[in-house]
């Protein structure tokens, strides 16, 4: 009967050693503007809607009659488009 063959262990490796976790900052960064011009845009936007609604149209802009309301609502959609910047 043939003899089987001994098999070679490997050599040794150490494990590869643990990499440092990556420091977070949670300063806020340079983004300190967001909030507050976001904000700023909701209520001017709001501020708009109700100062036409409560002038009956005559107030802010008398010209655009209706189109107040989508000024208004131009203001807020530019805040949420400035919530995208908030971290």
């Amino acid at each position: 009967m043939p003899k089987s063959r001994i098999r070679k262990k490997d050599d040794f490796t150490p494990p590869p050693e643990k990499k440092k976790a990556t420091e977070i900052d949670l300063s806020g960064g340079g983004r300190r503007w967001v909030a507050p011009l976001m904000l700023a845009m909701f209520g001017l936007g709001l501020a708009w809607i109700v100062v036409f609604y409560v002038t009956e149209g005559s107030m802010p802009v008398d010209a655009l009659g209706n189109w107040n309301i989508v000024v208004g609502f131009g203001f807020i959609a530019a805040g949420f488009v400035v919530s995208t910047q908030w971290k």
